[in-house]
């Protein structure tokens, strides 16, 4: 992963053993939630800008950019590279929460998939999609039928921006021209949107 570079990163629910399809869910009550992004915002908050997220009862979705190397090295002063710092803090927030996780609900094997995808966002069009596309996730799983009716994505923090957040939220004005214009594309791609599928793209 690369300074000023933004990412859509995602991660699903290990399969569980002896179950031919779908897979286990990573939260299985409100708590799991809370906690969930309190790790994250612990283990992470110092190394990527976070613009937008959406957590799914068996997946979740990030929409990050990582933070500059001058502002990595004040928090981390010894780190050798940039990818193994980045890789070290996303296996130690994965591992954290897991542990925490089968320890609550007496479980045992791995919670998530091996490895957490990343895929680097190229565009303006592209990025305005995936911003798009997170808070649209529960309608398409059928968990919402509006995106206000979702609790645990960002669609909020942008809603009511005078309140305390864990996202950046001063970047989304690069690709859109404030919250009405987040509106007004998220009505016109809606369909498209739904019927795409970020997770396997």
């Amino acid at each position: 992963m690369e300074q000023g570079q933004s990412y859509h990163i995602y991660k699903h629910a290990n399969l569980p053993v002896r179950q031919a399809s779908g897979s286990e869910d990573i939260f299985r009550e409100e708590e799991n939630y809370r906690f969930f992004l309190q790790q994250y915002s612990k283990y992470l908050g110092n190394v990527v800008d976070t613009y937008a997220f959406c957590l799914m009862p068996n997946h979740f979705h990030f929409l990050v950019g990582v933070k500059s190397e001058e502002a990595l090295k004040k928090t981390f002063p010894k780190f050798e590279t940039l990818g193994k710092l980045i890789s070290k803090q996303f296996s130690n927030f994965f591992s954290s929460y897991a542990q925490t996780f089968n320890k609550k609900y007496k479980r045992k094997g791995s919670l998530f998939i091996n490895n957490f995808r990343r895929k680097p966002i190229q565009t303006t069009s592209q990025w305005q999609e995936i911003f798009l596309y997170f808070h649209l996730n529960p309608i398409k799983h059928e968990f919402a039928t509006s995106v206000n009716d979702w609790k645990w994505s960002g669609w909020h923090a942008y809603k009511y921006l005078e309140k305390k957040s864990l996202l950046e939220r001063t970047y989304f004005m690069n690709f859109f021209d404030g919250i009405f214009h987040i509106n007004d594309m998220m009505e016109v791609k809606r369909e498209i949107l739904l019927n795409k599928n970020l997770e396997i793209e």
